[in-house]
């Protein structure tokens, strides 16, 4: 029992749990009231693990009860026993464990150390080695998260020896952190084993719906993870990141270069010969390393294959490194990383997307991320209907200015041939200005705002329809060539049916009077902002009442503006040619005629082209657009019930 009490004690102290204070007082010294116990302690602590691990020891009896200085307070069975705190040596990637030595009550100096069976077990000397590895393999085969436990004895000299060398490194100038860490060698080593512990990582909530979602979305989910490789596995097929009848491919515990690439061979040509099925691969990092330093277009062929990747046993940096190397491959992919923790802090910033969960691992993703969300079932929202939405959106805002800048500058242009390139300007200064900030701006901004081609609830019900946005679909160069070549079809149509309405007989007036520059100008311009806008209307499927305010709003602003600009003589500018240029052209028939007649010329094409592919070549999403949620439906039928008549 003095052994079993020793490895709870370890795993009491060996942490960095922090507790209240005032918590300490009034708890139970009986230690079968584990419950209140429990209820009147509450830790703190920057990993789950060590927090769990310390409520475990704490319902079974040995009481973490707080710090007090430089000393460290539990209660084992309910005997108050405290231990001077000498040296913490922390946690970090490299060597997969951390360390406290203490002072027991009787004198002995203590090492405690707990960390990964791989970074414990080779330095344990004495102790159950084989059978706590048998353990260990027992717990990663329930997807538990597994730690070692020992501890090493210090003689007086000894710990002198272990002073003197943490006070050298601490102290030193130069290669402190080289230095730290031959230091931390040199200490934890020649240990008793005492034990391990296996802590569950339970999933949260809809985690393998979320991650099926991305599969039919078109997007390959690589798995991450620090764990031992059995508990890896072992998650990623409870989570459904791997499926039961998916072929797992393993490339693991390889020591030198061709070995590994012997075994990647041998994988690729597996994959090639069994292309039916599909395959999973396991990767851990030592071989992870060996496969990037010189089969990394071999490595990277066999993982394309896969269908689900899983690198298990990685480092922080490791984990930055596959998402690097995934951001270059020839495809050019988007990535987007998602943790919780603090080692996944550098995976999160090298992505394109970084994305932290707010859990139980601190905040230090979610303070290096993008975007935080508080579940992981949450990114399906986010993505599938919150992404979809936003990348519509920038897409059509982005190629709907460049269009109506075409629109707007074309006629300049073209108009010039026709004034011997003298300067002159088409439209009037005022009109130049309020162009882009007035009379053509709302509409466009609050469709990037309001937006909803299809409803939120079918896209996330409907993952599939991620595929057309895929590959940056809407704004690659074929889209984009679109809207440049319509902007400058319906310049011509502008200026060229203008013209021809117009140049050949100006006296369009009642009373015989010709028309002029300004009034072509006006003329032309009119058409531009009808036309623009209307374009802005048609590609508009969410119709709120602000989008009917500003869109219809603008044309009516314009037409109001333009009476009130024209038809007053205003003292304060200097020159006012478009004085009852307005007026005068909407006293006329023929104009009234011509902005018709040229707006619904720009606009039929391309009703009559969206007409047509909708119903001969629909896409997934315009096929969806027909589809009501569940909500609608639901009212619809209930509508439809309040309105039928009372029967007899």
């Amino acid at each position: 029992a003095q052994e079993e009490e020793l490895f709870l004690k370890a795993v009491s102290l060996c942490h960095t749990v922090q507790i209240n204070n005032d918590q300490a007082d009034g708890i139970c010294d009986n230690p079968w009231h584990t419950d209140s116990i429990a209820s009147q302690l509450e830790y703190y602590a920057s990993s789950p693990d060590e927090k769990a691990l310390v409520e475990a020891a704490c319902r079974i009896g040995v009481v973490f009860t707080g710090t007090d200085g430089e000393s460290m307070e539990i209660k084992s069975v309910g005997r108050p026993e405290r231990y001077k705190l000498l040296h913490v040596l922390e946690f970090d990637p490299c060597r997969r464990r951390m360390s406290v030595i203490v002072e027991s009550p009787s004198g002995d100096k203590l090492l405690f150390t707990k960390g990964a069976e791989s970074a414990v077990l080779p330095y344990s000397t004495r102790g159950e080695i084989e059978k706590t590895r048998v353990h260990v393999d027992e717990f990663a085969l329930k997807g538990l998260r597994t730690l070692c436990v020992a501890y090493r004895k210090f003689m007086p000299e000894e710990y002198e020896e272990v002073d003197r060398r943490l006070y050298e490194a601490k102290t030193a100038l130069q290669q402190r952190e080289e230095r730290l860490a031959e230091a931390f060698n040199f200490i934890e080593r020649d240990l008793d084993l005492l034990g391990a512990t296996g802590v569950e990582d339970k999933l949260q909530d809809k985690v393998q719906e979320t991650i099926e979602a991305l599969r039919l979305a078109g997007i390959k989910v690589w798995v991450l993870t620090g764990d031992k490789h059995e508990t890896a596995v072992s998650v990623s097929l409870s989570c459904g990141h791997f499926h039961r009848t998916m072929n797992i491919l393993e490339l693991v515990q390889h020591k030198s270069d061709s070995t590994c690439a012997e075994q990647l061979r041998q994988l690729a040509r597996r994959i090639k010969d069994d292309h039916v099925i599909q395959h999973g691969l396991v990767v851990d990092g030592t071989s992870l390393s060996l496969a990037l330093r010189q089969h990394e277009k071999l490595f990277m062929e066999v993982c394309r294959n896969c269908s689900a990747v899983l690198c298990c046993r990685m480092a922080p940096l490791q984990k930055a490194k596959v998402v690097r190397l995934i951001k270059t491959t020839p495809e050019k992919p988007i990535t987007l990383a998602i943790g919780d923790g603090a080692n996944d802090v550098s995976m999160i910033q090298e992505a394109h997307v970084g994305i932290g969960i707010m859990g139980k691992e601190g905040r230090q993703a979610v303070r290096n991320s993008d975007y935080a969300i508080a579940r992981f079932k949450f990114l399906s929202k986010l993505l599938f209907a919150h992404g979809h939405l936003y990348y519509i959106r920038i897409a059509t805002l982005v190629q709907y200015f460049f269009y109506k800048n075409v629109c707007f500058i074309t006629p300049q242009f073209l108009y010039q041939f026709y004034c011997l390139f003298s300067q002159q300007t088409l439209y009037d200064s005022v009109y130049l200005t309020l162009y882009n900030i007035c009379f053509t701006s709302l509409p466009v901004l609050m469709y990037s705002l309001f937006e909803q081609h299809v409803h939120p609830h079918v896209l996330q019900s409907k993952p599939a329809l991620y595929r057309d946005i895929s590959k940056n679909a809407h704004l690659g160069y074929k889209p984009f060539l679109y809207w440049t070549f319509l902007g400058f079809a319906h310049a011509f149509v502008f200026f060229y049916g203008s013209y021809l309405l117009m140049g050949e007989d100006t006296s369009l007036l009642g009373n015989g009077q010709m028309f002029g520059n300004w009034t072509f100008g006006t003329l032309v311009f009119t058409v531009m902002v009808i036309t623009v806008t209307m374009k802005m209307a048609l590609e508009t499927h969410f119709w709120t009442w602000i989008n009917h305010f500003v869109t219809w709003g603008s044309i009516v602003f314009y037409f109001v503006f333009s009476l009130f600009y024209g038809g007053i003589i205003w003292p304060f500018l200097h020159t006012q040619d478009m004085y009852f240029v307005f007026v005068q052209l909407l006293s006329s028939g023929s104009a009234w005629f011509a902005i018709i007649i040229i707006v619904v010329a720009c606009l039929f094409l391309d009703v009559v082209k969206k007409v047509l592919y909708r119903h001969l070549l629909p896409t997934c999403t315009e096929k969806a657009q027909l589809v009501l949620p569940w909500s609608e439906r639901h009212k619809r039928a209930l509508a439809k019930l309040a309105v039928l008549p009372p029967l007899g």
